[in-house]
């Protein structure tokens, strides 16, 4: 059974998606990005920082911790911005890292996007 999941803590969506869905013990979180936040416009590393932000809300209103997470997978606009990312990443861990992917790609669902992350979290 799938169990569909909209947060109002983050901008509502604009395609036809949920913010996540929990199947068995996984949840498995859309791509985030700070579109329709005051980071939408800013460098890469204020949109990461959103970004986390917006996982570590998820993972929290689920009763999750970092430490669940199983994947992520990083979208970039930029590959050359990859010190910023894993500065951050190291930052927002504790120490248990998971599983990760890394892609660069052309463009974002806007063109003041600069990253996206979608993530998969245990649930159990």
């Amino acid at each position: 059974m799938l169990n569909r999941r909209d947060y109002p803590f983050l901008p509502k969506a604009k395609g036809p998606m949920a913010h996540a869905v929990i199947h068995a013990d996984s949840l498995y979180i859309s791509g985030l990005t700070a579109m329709g936040t005051d980071a939408q416009a800013e460098d890469i590393s204020k949109q990461l920082q959103e970004i986390l932000s917006q996982l570590e809300k998820v993972l929290d209103h689920e009763g999750r911790t970092k430490s669940d997470l199983i994947k992520i997978t990083i979208f970039v606009k930029e590959i050359d911005k990859l010190g910023i990312i894993r500065e951050a990443l190291f930052n927002f861990y504790d120490s248990d890292y998971p599983a990760c992917s890394l892609v660069e790609i052309s463009n974002l669902v806007h063109e003041d996007l600069k990253i996206e992350i979608e993530a998969i979290a245990a649930m159990s």
